[in-house]
């Protein structure tokens, strides 16, 4: 990810809270630690007091990224997929809906996770006023694979068609971010029938061993992982790779006049 936004001309800032400092530009021994996962915790935006106060190392959500991106006064943002609403769990809804809603950043990404209500997930999106563009594609993706079934009203073909919705956006003094999404590289997207069975057998494990809370989404990514066999571990990094690129692009015509 970090090449693809320097190829682009942009800068590359990975976000982590680092033994309590909030950290923009996770780099050298520190992320070489955080990629090893060694003690290292998800926290979302509700986590970073506490985290920050206890000197912990922390992998920063959609959520928190936001929080530490907007206090470092960057404006494009990438990731792989957004959390969202939980398949029969109506009220568990990810927080980086919230964010999302009062964070001014162009975020861009493969959709919403897969393991998600994805109709409910685009619906609230909606309902909290926040602004979704299709980047060469007319259908919301659901990270793993290129369709949901989902239609998008709006949608670019370019960098730059990006660039002037995010400034009308702006001009309004809206506060939401624009949600710019994209799909899977082709060769890497999974069939929309495979990844729905995959999904439903990791739901079915995670029931059964009583799964719960902040364990239930890395649980069901890895049990997916296995049920792909590899498949959308693969996808998971080349659609990483790609939003990458993309945000580079957007934030380098941002740069310009």
């Amino acid at each position: 990810m970090v090449r693809a936004v320097e190829a682009a001309g942009a800068t590359a800032a990975i976000t982590a809270v680092v033994r309590g400092v909030p950290t923009v530009g996770l780099a050298g021994d520190d992320l070489e630690r955080f990629l090893r996962r060694d003690g290292v915790r998800k926290v979302s935006a509700r986590d970073l007091g506490a985290a920050m106060a206890r000197g912990l190392d922390g992998a920063t959500t959609v959520a928190a990224t936001l929080v530490l991106a907007t206090r470092a006064g960057i404006e494009v943002f990438a990731t792989g997929g957004i959390g969202g609403v939980h398949r029969g769990a109506p009220f568990d809804e990810s927080a980086d809906l919230a964010e999302l809603a009062r964070t001014s950043m162009i975020v861009v990404c493969a959709g919403a996770k897969s393991i998600l209500d994805l109709p409910a997930t685009w619906e609230r999106l909606e309902s909290h006023g926040i602004p979704v563009v299709g980047y060469q594609t007319h259908e919301l993706p659901g990270f793993f694979t290129a369709e949901t079934g989902i239609p998008l009203s709006t949608c670019a073909d370019s960098v730059d068609e990006i660039v002037s919705v995010w400034r009308a956006h702006r001009s309004l003094g809206r506060p939401q971010s624009l949600l710019v999404v994209q799909p899977p590289p082709r060769e890497h997207a999974l069939p929309r029938a495979a990844m729905e069975a995959a999904v439903q057998q990791a739901q079915t494990e995670a029931a059964r061993e009583g799964i719960e809370g902040a364990a239930v989404t890395p649980f069901l990514l890895a049990a997916v992982s296995r049920s792909t066999a590899g498949g959308s571990l693969a996808a998971n990094l080349a659609l990483l790779e790609q939003n990458a690129k993309l945000a580079g692009e957007i934030a380098q015509r941002l740069g310009s006049p």
